[in-house]
C-alpha cells in the first residue's frame, strides 16, 4: 500500500529577518508540519491545507525541497510504502495556533535556532529537508553535528 503526505519549511519576513516555523508533535520532537494527502488532492494542495490546519497558517508554495520515501508496518494494513513531498512556503496570511489534536505546540525560530532545534530534537530525516530550505533562503548552515 502506497501512502503520499505533504508539508514544508515554511518562513515569513519578519522586521527584514527570517523566521522558521517548526512544530513540536505529540512525541516531542520539532518537526515540519505535513500530512496525509486527500482523494481529489494535488500534492501542493495537500501540503498548504495540512499547514494550515496544523498552524493556522496559509502560505504559499515558492519552491520544491524533496521527496522523502521509507516504509513502514502498520497494524492490520501491512507494509506501507510512504512518499513525503516538501516545499518551501511563504507564510502569507494567519495566526498560528497549534492543532492540538495533531501536535503541541507550533513557533517561530531564527534560521540558526531552527537548525539548533532540529539537530537537538528533530527527525533525522528531516536535516536535509531544513538544510535545503534554509539554503535556498540564502542562509547556509553548519553540516550535521548531531549528539547521539
Amino acid at each position: 500500500m502506497k501512502e503520499i503526505s505533504a508539508g514544508g519549511v515554511v518562513y515569513r519576513k519578519e522586521n527584514g529577518a527570517i523566521e522558521i516555523q517548526l512544530i513540536q508533535d505529540r512525541f516531542g520532537k520539532m518537526t515540519l508540519a505535513k500530512g496525509k494527502m486527500e482523494p481529489g488532492e494535488t500534492i501542493e494542495q495537500t501540503a498548504l491545507r495540512e499547514i494550515e490546519e496544523e498552524t493556522g497558517i496559509v502560505g504559499a508554495i515558492v519552491d520544491t525541497l524533496s521527496v522523502i520515501a521509507y516504509q513502514y508496518e502498520a497494524k492490520g494494513r501491512g507494509t506501507i510504502h510512504k512518499e513525503v513531498h516538501y516545499f518551501l512556503v511563504e507564510a502569507t496570511e494567519g495566526r498560528l495556533q497549534a492543532q492540538v489534536e495533531e501536535i503541541t505546540g507550533v513557533g517561530w525560530y531564527s534560521p540558526e535556532e531552527a537548525w539548533r532545534l532540529q539537530l537537538l530534537s528533530g527527525y533525522d530525516n528531516n536535516d536535509e529537508i531544513v538544510r535545503s530550505g534554509l539554503r535556498k533562503l540564502g542562509t547556509e548552515v553548519e553540516p550535521n553535528a548531531r549528539s547521539s
